[in-house]
């Protein structure tokens, strides 16, 4: 069961158990894009009108672009295979606001959300599964050339 965490509640800690979301809607939508042994851990609202949110899961990052980038409603998945370097920032004293970055083959993904928590909660969780969770490419070369 999906819950929402008070500001007291580290997102890092309330992920482990069940995804955090910012709004239920975007939660459920994002939700019915998962794939069977895929959990969905996070679901940031992006800052900006109708700029979309975003959602995490142990394989990748889905975001729900409501027509800023593509002109028109459209899902994007990045799997975290793809991806070969994320950045974290964050800015504001009073209305603090967080931006992760994706990099990949494909371009940089940049996406900004309030409250300076969230881009780091997100960087360090894709970082996690990037390095010891999601490379089956890397366990595969590993796996050869230790069999050499």
């Amino acid at each position: 069961m999906p819950i929402t965490v008070d500001s007291n509640t580290k997102l890092s800690q309330a992920a482990k158990d069940r995804p955090y979301f910012d709004n239920e809607s975007q939660y459920k939508r994002i939700a019915a894009y998962i794939i069977p042994n895929e959990s969905l851990y996070y679901v940031f609202d992006c800052k900006g009108g109708g700029s979309g949110f975003v959602g995490i899961t142990d394989q990748r990052v889905i975001f729900y672009d409501q027509g800023v980038l593509f002109k028109k409603k459209s899902m994007v998945s990045i799997p975290f295979n793809q991806v070969i370097g994320v950045a974290s920032a964050d800015e504001g004293m009073i209305f603090q606001t967080s931006e992760v970055t994706l990099i990949t083959a494909a371009g940089k993904f940049s996406f900004e959300f309030r409250g300076a928590d969230k881009a780091h909660a997100a960087y360090a969780f894709i970082m996690n599964q990037i390095l010891n969770e999601s490379n089956p490419q890397l366990r595969d070369n590993a796996t050869n050339a230790s069999s050499r």
